[in-house]
């Protein structure tokens, strides 16, 4: 586990510092199939309306598989959490769209990226935001303090995903719910195939199949638990919106 965390540390860290995340899958130069990974990967999955204030260095280091703000359905005055927030960019909107009676926080074990995010929230005048350092394993924050939980193809690069999975349900309050954006694989396909298509980092190793996500979310607790495919990065692989709620 700590191998393939310090590997997803290093490669994270060049790329907050070279700041070309946008060229592969997940910052992954080119390693999870085909060539047009700019439709699979990074700023391109977001409206442009919604990045128009929105620092361009947060985009170039946008690394994620979707939009899981597009389905979190984030409200006025609620309290946002980001796993592995990366350059902020996800935090920024969340914190736009929650509006100034709300907050959006920020959690990455990366310093570079963390450095990186603080810059760009104060590039775009953000005020009810915060850059935490920790991993999404084990999550600097207390229990209940946030209404949702997003992340952006982030969960799959973790070595112990249940574990994650607990973590968001713990600082979930009643009624919590989470909008997570990553990669998932079909069903048919075994841990091996999976690794066989792009490397650990490049978000393709690690992922879940859709049957051991909701069982991995029912574990952790979570009700309503849905997986939906919405496009393919891969063959048997696709980028897939993650939703489910906490009891309360």
């Amino acid at each position: 586990m700590a191998d393939i965390r310090e590997q997803v540390r290093e490669k994270y860290a060049l790329a907050a510092v070279q700041g070309s995340g946008g060229a592969g899958c997940c910052g992954g130069g080119g390693s999870c199939g085909p060539s047009d990974e700019a439709e699979k990967f990074g700023a391109g999955l977001y409206d442009a309306s919604d990045l128009v204030d929105v620092p361009l260095e947060a985009q170039l280091v946008s690394l994620g598989c979707g939009n899981p703000l597009a389905v979190a359905e984030l409200r006025e005055g609620e309290r946002v959490l980001d796993l592995g927030s990366g350059g902020g960019i996800d935090v920024l909107l969340s914190a736009k769209r929650v509006g100034p009676s709300g907050f959006a926080h920020g959690v990455d074990m990366t310093d570079e990226m963390l450095d990186l995010a603080r810059a760009n929230a104060e590039r775009a005048n953000a005020t009810n935001v915060s850059f935490h350092k920790g991993t999404i394993e084990d999550l600097p924050l207390a229990d209940g303090v946030v209404d949702v939980v997003i992340s952006n193809c982030v969960v799959n690069l973790s070595p112990d995903k249940p574990r994650v999975l607990a973590e968001a349900f713990r600082v979930l309050v009643p009624g919590g719910r989470v909008g997570i954006s990553d990669v998932v694989a079909e069903d048919d396909l075994t841990p091996e195939q999976r690794a066989e298509r792009g490397s650990y980092v490049g978000c393709i190793a690690g992922a879940l199949s859709r049957s051991e996500y909701l069982d991995h979310l029912a574990g952790a607790g979570f009700v309503d638990a849905q997986v939906t495919f919405t496009h393919a990065v891969a063959d048997g692989m696709h980028g897939a919106i993650v939703q489910a709620r906490k009891p309360g």
